[in-house]
């Protein structure tokens, strides 16, 4: 038989069975989906690939181990170690967000990149480094969301499939996060992005 052409779920068992060349299948079949899943958070790629071969590094474990619950959703569960493992890169990183001053639209278009414009994207970056600082003071179950959200691009439905949790559990999770983003922020007298704490529509 076609290994290639077998569910998610025989391949799982067939690997768990001992043959190592279906686990290969599964890894050609949805390491673009991990991978996205992992660049939407991070947004960088040389991470994302690092994270990438340590998601399918913690699954082999996992399944060698008998951790996984072949429930036929391998690949669900597989990008839920990935968007973990993500945020979890994105708590310990400090780093600006990477924006190359030479990529701006203004360098690229005009002549008119001024010691003005220079100081608006030094604001800028220090605005995301102290927004990213305070998000990960958030509780645990509005970081989550925030991160989902805004950093992984995902619908609230998702979020509340992810999580266990209803919708309006998940909604109401976003809304006291930006509650709280927004008098920290208010606190620090820093301006902030409108349009960021505005994103709420599934």
């Amino acid at each position: 038989m076609n290994n290639s052409k077998l569910s998610d779920a025989e391949l799982v068992s067939l690997y768990i069975s001992g043959n190592e060349g279906a686990f290969s299948i599964l890894l050609k079949r949805h390491k673009s989906k991990v991978f996205t899943t992992i660049y939407l958070i991070v947004k960088d790629r040389d991470s994302a690939h690092d994270l990438l071969q340590d998601t399918f590094f913690k699954v082999i474990r996992k399944l060698k181990s008998g951790e996984y619950n072949n429930e036929g959703k391998f690949v669900q569960w597989v990008c839920r170690i990935a968007r973990n493992m993500a945020i979890d890169s994105f708590r310990k990183d400090k780093r600006y967000p990477h924006q190359d001053i030479d990529e701006s639209p203004r360098v690229n278009n005009s002549m008119d990149f001024s010691e003005e414009s220079i100081e608006s994207y030094k604001i800028k970056a220090d605005t995301h480094a102290l927004l990213k600082q305070m998000i990960q003071a958030l509780p645990e179950t509005q970081r989550e969301v925030v991160l989902m959200r805004h950093f992984a691009d995902m619908s609230f439905q998702e979020i509340a499939e992810e999580t266990g949790v209803s919708i309006n559990t998940a909604l109401g999770r976003m809304r006291y996060a930006l509650i709280n983003l927004r008098k920290l922020m208010s606190n620090q007298q820093v301006a902030y992005d409108k349009n960021f704490y505005s994103k709420q529509s599934t």
